[in-house]
């Protein structure tokens, strides 16, 4: 050992740990993760609101979810699976800034299934909940003429149809949970957000990129996110809120797929 050197010397740079991000680069890294998601959607759905306002009233225009990618079916099945992948990379993002060394970003979340009964319970409620609200909001959004026609899915009829509409779900659930709810609560407090001020962002975020659909999506998902962010804020679990999620959005895909030409749904 050298003159002046000790064991406690401190370790190089690179091996020194990680100083908290500083409120700007928080900042950034928000409004790049969700430039490239949901923030994203919610100013293109405002801007396809505008282009409908400007064609006619709402109530005689009709909004089609799952539409059809390809006329041939093997390349649709190709594109609605690349659709599904791509649109998950978000999610993908914001699971790698928030790991770390000994930190899991599924823990932080609260994306895990460590009580499986209570989880999937709380879930099955909240998708009850919801789905009788979604009833009445589109319902009363019609009768109103402020909401468009919906078609939750406009895929023909293949072997896979079920099944993409199902992954469709699911993807929705994923995405939009996990960076709508979790991840914006973990970084917005880190800016030093009231839970109040985070619970009212994130429902106003989902409800910005369902304004497409019209003005009674974006009432109803808004109301829809101030329960998801309440429960959120009580739990700290993401995992029923994918659950519920999924749960309201395959019932509407597949619903609609196996009943809705037959019983004129959506109109």
């Amino acid at each position: 050992m050298t003159a002046g050197s000790s064991s406690s010397a401190a370790p190089p740079a690179g091996d020194a740990p990680a100083a908290p991000p500083s409120p700007r680069r928080i900042t950034a890294e928000v409004l790049i993760v969700l430039g490239l998601s949901l923030g994203q959607s919610g100013v293109y759905a405002a801007m396809s609101l505008a282009d409908k306002l400007t064609r006619g009233p709402l109530a005689g225009q009709t909004t089609t979810l799952n539409p059809v990618l390809n006329a041939r079916e093997y390349f649709d099945l190709a594109y609605q699976l690349l659709d599904i992948g791509f649109a998950l990379m978000p999610v993908a993002l914001v699971l790698f800034l928030l790991s770390g060394p000994g930190v899991s970003a599924v823990r932080r979340l609260g994306l895990t299934f460590d009580q499986p009964l209570r989880t999937i319970g709380a879930g099955v409620g909240l998708a009850a909940i919801i789905a009788v609200g979604t009833v009445g909001v589109y319902t009363g959004g019609r009768a109103l003429g402020i909401t468009t026609a919906l078609v939750p899915a406009a895929l023909d009829d293949y072997w896979w149809t079920v099944p993409v509409l199902v992954l469709s779900a699911l993807r929705h659930a994923v995405l939009e949970e996990v960076i709508v709810v979790g991840y914006l609560f973990i970084r917005l407090r880190h800016l030093g957000w009231s839970t109040p001020a985070i619970i009212i962002t994130s429902a106003l975020l989902r409800g910005s990129y369902h304004l497409y659909q019209g003005f009674g999506p974006f009432i109803g998902n808004v109301l829809m996110g101030l329960l998801f962010a309440w429960f959120y804020a009580r739990t700290r679990r993401v995992m029923p809120l994918v659950i519920a999620h999924a749960l309201i959005d395959i019932t509407g895909f597949v619903g609609y797929a196996l009943l809705g030409p037959v019983l004129d749904l959506g109109t």
